[in-house]
């Protein structure tokens, strides 16, 4: 392998690392949400990521979290590289920076500066989440193959990894949700019943619709806030973008979309 053809190889790994690094609140990688700005590889092989959030005063424990994950992720890439991690534009980025970089955790950052420094609850709470928004997903993908409710509660892993074979490159709701479970109930064997609540409690077919708007309406709380954030941060950074002609979130955010009904448009600062 040449020199280029290394590099080129390492810059790809470097990326696939970094796109499991997932917002702990919305569930989406940190490269779909634009957060990384810059990840590069040095000629000897040290590696360098520059990260922004949507706004300068971003939670410090979210970004802690992302923080931390992706050092993790740096640590596990193939050629075992020195890395540096800056985090940009933020009002605690100093702090986050030198403390990520020396492996402090969150507490002996902050310290009394922080209401709770124990992380460790809201990553379970995000974890609860994302395993909700990706159940929903499943259950979504399998009732559009005509899977009856009676076959999906009754779905063992065994099952979901058949459909996932069968489904090929649309297997990733249930790749991902995979993923989530195992996550969950590590010990789970492919027998095991795929469709339980985050408890591990098994869901009658008849409770399946409503359980289904349950999961619904975590998603939809997910979207809002994954939309805002990209708004925000597109606005900050003053990347404008239209899809399909439509406006976005940022217009309505920068009050580029005129008002309906003949009212006039308004905005506040």
């Amino acid at each position: 392998m040449t020199a280029s053809q290394l590099r080129e190889s390492r810059q790809g790994e470097l990326w696939r690392h970094l796109a499991q690094v997932n917002d702990p609140e919305l569930d989406e990688p940190v490269t779909e949400m634009g957060f990384i700005e810059r990840a590069e590889i040095a000629y000897n092989g040290d590696v360098e990521v520059d990260f922004r959030l949507p706004t300068y005063w971003c939670s410090p424990n979210f970004a802690f979290l992302m923080l931390e994950d992706i050092r993790v992720a740096l640590e596990a890439l193939s050629w075992s590289p020195h890395f540096r991690i800056a985090l940009h534009d933020h009002m605690f980025a100093d702090e986050v920076n030198q403390g990520v970089a020396s492996g402090k955790s969150f507490a002996e950052i902050f310290g009394s500066l922080a209401e709770n420094t124990d992380l460790e609850p809201l990553r379970e709470k995000f974890r609860r989440k994302a395993f909700q928004r990706r159940q929903e997903a499943v259950i979504l993908f399998l009732r559009g193959t005509d899977a009856t409710d009676s076959a999906i509660v009754n779905a063992t892993l065994a099952n979901l990894d058949a459909r996932a074979l069968n489904a090929g490159d649309l297997a990733g709701p249930i790749l991902r949700y995979r993923e989530a479970l195992l996550a969950r109930w590590p010990a789970l064997s492919s027998h095991d019943l795929a469709i339980t609540n985050w408890d591990g409690a098994v869901i009658e077919e008849q409770d399946l619709p409503s359980h289904l708007a349950n999961l619904r309406s975590v998603r939809i709380n997910m979207e809002f806030n994954g939309a805002i954030c990209r708004g925000l941060k597109t606005t900050r950074y003053k990347e404008m973008e239209v899809i399909d002609g439509e406006p976005t979130l940022v217009d309505f955010i920068v009050g580029r979309v005129p008002a309906r009904c003949g009212q006039p448009h308004t905005t506040s600062n």
